[in-house]
């Protein structure tokens, strides 16, 4: 008989990960563990890490949802899990108002099916054969804090750095372009920053002017979303392509999605399986960007290497990869789950032999 239950663990930042929303010092994941009980050693682990302030299934309902989500699971007694038949089953159990949990329990049910070591996809990433491209990111902070970073993560060789703006001052965030730029030039560094929509639409033509003589590859979400009219204009007119992001949180069905690509017409648009509701949801929303002619890339969103091998995972099955993924977010925690992933010259890779810790 399967069975499902859950842990949790509060995820300490080894600094505060500020961002234009505020600070963050501590994360809680709840992990889903699936196990057969004529066969406990076979474990599906899946997490659901949803973020404050941006997470839409967030807040003090969340882990009564995922205590009820393991009940009505158990309540099922199902004795195997059919390929086919795993989608209708978290469309069953959850609302797409709960989309870090369905990554979770999608994860969970892709790992026991594939035997409950962790290798969730047969593709030359999860075999260890290749590393992703992922670009270092910058957080925002003191202008030394920044500065710092700034050096190790070009003296680790990155190829891209992704920097984060909107939370101090803008002429700061210009000068600190300003020395990377001085340090490498466009075709040595690949460069983008995150507003996180910290833009006023009245002044986010006249920044994305000023941020323009860097040579960005891209800025992502300049203004807050929902804003859909005020972000199609900016798409038109910015010098700098735009990435949408939290544009993407909520909209579920295939025809809504193509909606709002084929009016915003975004250069880029950027996946975070935790907040659009998991592996399907996210193979859905790049078959929308392909339709309409956006690049994409795929991003964790600060969760333990639990959920950041599953999107790097799904990463690993396209040939996408020419295009730096969001993936580096592993090493911002105290006491993140120890697993087989290493970041060498601005790559992520897996070890499919390595040990992995089960969060308890």
């Amino acid at each position: 008989m399967l069975h499902l239950t859950y842990s949790q663990r509060a995820l300490r930042f080894n600094f505060p990960a500020r961002t234009s929303r505020g600070a963050l010092t501590e994360h809680v994941a709840y992990y889903l563990h699936l196990r057969d009980t004529a066969q406990p050693e076979r474990l599906g682990l899946g997490e659901a890490a949803p973020l404050a302030g941006l997470s839409p299934d967030f807040g003090p309902g969340f882990e009564p949802r995922v205590a009820a989500l393991c009940a009505a699971f158990n309540r099922r007694q199902l004795t195997d899990l059919l390929p086919d038949t795993v989608n209708d089953l978290i469309n069953e159990l959850l609302e797409s108002a709960w989309p870090a949990l369905r990554f979770a329990l999608e994860t969970a049910v892709l790992d026991w099916q594939s035997g409950g070591q962790r290798q969730l996809f047969d593709n030359a990433f999860s075999r260890g054969e290749v590393g992703i491209p992922i670009n270092g990111l910058v957080w925002m902070g003191e202008a030394a804090f920044m500065q710092t970073q700034i050096e190790k993560k070009l003296a680790e060789s990155y190829s891209c750095l992704k920097m984060k703006i909107g939370g101090i001052d803008f002429a700061t965030e210009l000068r600190l372009l300003a020395e990377i730029r001085a340090v490498a030039g466009p075709d040595q560094l690949t460069l983008r920053v995150d507003a996180n929509g910290a833009f006023a639409p009245h002044e986010a033509l006249r920044k994305l002017e000023q941020l323009a003589r860097f040579e960005l590859h891209s800025i992502e979400q300049p203004i807050a979303a929902g804003q859909t009219s005020l972000m199609a204009d900016l798409c038109r007119e910015s010098p700098i392509p735009i990435a949408l992001d939290e544009e993407l949180i909520g909209v579920t069905q295939p025809e809504q999605q193509a909606a709002l690509l084929a009016q915003i017409q975004p250069a880029y648009i950027i996946i975070k399986p935790t907040l659009v509701g998991g592996l399907h949801a996210t193979r859905q929303w790049l078959r929308a960007a392909e339709t309409n002619n956006a690049a994409w890339w795929l991003t964790s969103a600060l969760e333990s290497n639990v959920g950041l091998n599953a999107v790097s995972q799904l990463a690993g099955e396209y040939a996408c990869p020419d295009l730096p993924q969001g993936l580096g977010t592993g090493q911002l925690y105290h006491n993140n789950v120890v697993a087989p992933l290493r970041i060498a010259a601005g790559h992520l890779h897996y070890d499919p032999a390595g040990e992995w810790e089960i969060p308890s």
